[in-house]
């Protein structure tokens, strides 16, 4: 199981230094979100800012495209350093061809969905990638409550996986704490994105190792 901190919960007053203690903590991956203000309300990060952090760790990042038509912004997106880039099923006409396009700039590709986004609606992509990341709250904000009826679709896509023996991780994304992870887990996520939870934390070393602690 791999923890993925969330820089959209950091203090974005010290990017570096968030990150670096992170990496001390033992986090697997960074998620980095990128939001246009047309998918989702909000505007983040873009790769401009992550192409800067990029020579002072060596992390994953684990970049989530909530933009419109990412296409558009997919190879300016991995050359600023993206290791996982990851693109909406609601945000694009052009999903495979978007897959695609990832893997030509060697790149590992992810898709997402939204808690009122079926299963079904990705499966014709399961085959052609690296990472499914199922959203546990609406997209956009920080801080949200976790959407119970999302550990259903990790069950489902669990289940395809194993039937199919595809190889893609499971990431979840909102809302995620020691007890919300738990649930996660057991229904088969392999990655936590944790945000609020772990750099709100009164203690991060202890709520990363709360986190450790799930077991599947």
């Amino acid at each position: 199981m791999k923890i993925a901190p969330s820089m959209l919960s950091a203090d974005f007053t010290g990017l570096l230094t968030e990150i670096k203690e992170m990496e001390q903590l033992g986090a697997d991956y960074l998620h980095i979100d990128i939001m246009d203000g047309n998918f989702v309300q909000n505007i983040s990060f873009g790769p401009m800012v992550y192409q800067w952090l990029r020579p002072h760790t060596e992390l994953v990042f684990d970049v989530h495209m909530m933009v419109q038509q990412p296409e558009r912004y997919i190879e300016s997106v991995a050359q600023a350093g993206a290791d996982i880039i990851s693109v909406h099923v609601e945000a694009t006409n052009h999903l495979y061809r978007v897959i695609q396009q990832i893997h030509q700039l060697g790149k590992r590709a992810g898709v997402v969905i939204n808690p009122g986004t079926s299963v079904a609606q990705l499966e014709a992509v399961l085959s052609e990638v690296e990472l499914v990341l199922v959203m546990t709250v609406n997209p956009g904000f920080g801080g949200q409550t976790f959407i119970e009826s999302t550990v259903e679709k990790i069950a489902q896509l669990a289940a395809i996986r194993k039937e199919k023996g595809y190889q893609f991780e499971i990431e979840v994304d909102g809302g995620i704490n020691h007890e919300t992870g738990k649930r996660c887990v057991a229904a088969g996520a392999d990655v936590l994105v944790a945000g609020s939870y772990l750099f709100n934390a009164d203690n991060r070393l202890q709520a990363m190792q709360a986190l450790r602690q799930i077991e599947a």
